[in-house]
């Protein structure tokens, strides 16, 4: 598995992890039926922030998108966040893509990286995230309609960096 920059002629692909992944409203607080042009929008990141793709040959297995968490007074706070294909899952693509945010941020200065709103249910994500030393700071109880659990809580967790 290779990681790279997002290329525009990956959005096809990328267009449909999203889609996917978004429908599911499973995992993420889109809009379950957001449109290609506002998800394009919402995804591929401008400069400074970063997008990339995660590769198997000609295959995208999973995308990330990173950059600052909040602006001004936060901006030294980094945010990031990651979609992989359904048939992926489990093979260590959201690993390796968080991974490869998290020393992007590093080397750049960012004190942290920070997820605003991991839902509670998302409980592969919040095992990976916490081998990678994220914590868990907060929960938001029943901030997240879960198709089928109901209302469940949103985290917020953050992994400091050292000097």
């Amino acid at each position: 598995m290779m990681i790279r920059e997002f290329a525009e002629a990956d959005w096809p692909q990328v267009w449909s992890i999203f889609r996917d992944v978004v429908r599911a409203a499973d995992t993420f607080t889109f809009e379950p039926d957001t449109a290609e042009d506002e998800a394009r929008e919402i995804w591929v990141e401008r400069p400074p922030g970063r997008t990339v793709v995660a590769l198997d040959e000609d295959r995208l297995l999973g995308t990330a998108k990173m950059g600052t968490n909040r602006p001004g007074p936060g901006a030294h706070v980094a945010t990031a966040s990651f979609m992989v294909a359904a048939d992926a899952r489990g093979s260590g693509v959201g690993t390796a893509l968080c991974r490869d945010a998290l020393d992007w941020a590093r080397g750049r200065g960012y004190a942290g990286m920070q997820f605003n709103a991991v839902a509670a249910s998302n409980e592969a994500a919040v095992a990976v995230y916490r081998r990678l030393g994220f914590s868990i700071v907060g929960t938001v109880p029943g901030a997240f309609a879960h198709p089928t659990l109901g209302r469940v809580g949103l985290h917020v967790m953050y992994c400091p960096f050292d000097g």
